[in-house]
């Protein structure tokens, strides 16, 4: 199989006002890596501009809506069948910015992460977000703190570099629900590193968060209940 080094994985659902921006950000500051857009079976354009952005962009058109944790295992099976050193999962929203991240790769290098989490409150504190997730993410520190003694600021980011060794673990068993905070019990569990860095972000400039201040209470017990499933699941080999 050729070896391939870098993939830059942009899930998307109904994002055709943002899609366009984040792949223009991603060739210009990553010019070496490679693009695939996930079209999570969105309802609007985003499939038809992503495809337009000219050469270099594959995107793949789910037949149905599988949610961000179908839509990234789809880059992950993307980036273990065509033999990829590295895969970057950056959101199509565009809060991810892709100059951040030679950050997530300078500490995958130095500390030997199979997995590095971009942060929004280690070291760098630019992002804004609402007092009821704050809260909810500093309840996920102290739960991975119990639970695998790693400190995580930043449970629920969707910003990752992954390598190998993480590529061949979650193209196969990357969870469904919550993926981004059940994946950090998943990758410990199974003996893999994790790394965290401050990264600068963004306000999404177009739609809407698909979690509602209302809905947050609601959403955090759902996330701790998955993760303690997650952690009592029995560990499955690969």
């Amino acid at each position: 199989m050729e070896q391939k080094q870098a993939l830059i994985v942009i899930p998307a659902y109904n994002e055709q006002n943002n899609i366009l921006k984040v792949i223009r950000d991603v060739r210009e500051n990553l010019p070496s890596y490679d693009i695939l857009v996930i079209n999570d079976c969105s309802k609007d354009n985003t499939s038809a501009i992503a495809k337009g952005a000219g050469e270099g962009v594959k995107v793949i058109d789910l037949s149905y809506n599988l949610g961000i944790g179908g839509a990234v295992q789809t880059g992950f099976k993307y980036a273990q069948k065509n033999g990829y050193s590295y895969m970057v999962q950056i959101d199509g929203d565009g809060q991810h910015l892709p100059g951040e991240v030679d950050k997530l790769f300078a500490c995958m290098t130095q500390t030997g992460a199979d997995m590095v989490i971009g942060s929004r409150f280690l070291d760098i504190k630019s992002f804004q977000t609402t007092r009821t997730r704050r809260l909810g993410i500093k309840v996920f520190y102290y739960l991975f703190r119990i639970l695998i003694q790693t400190k995580i600021t930043d449970g629920t980011s969707g910003f990752r570099m992954y390598n190998r060794k993480s590529i061949e673990l979650l193209s196969q068993f990357y969870p469904d629900d919550y993926p981004e905070p059940d994946a950090i019990i998943l990758i410990s569990k199974h003996g893999l590193h994790i790394g965290e860095v401050g990264v600068e972000m963004r306000e999404r400039e177009h739609g809407v968060s698909s979690i509602t201040p209302m809905q947050s209470p609601y959403y955090m017990t759902k996330v701790i209940m998955s993760i303690l499933f997650s952690f009592t699941r029995t560990r499955t080999r690969w």
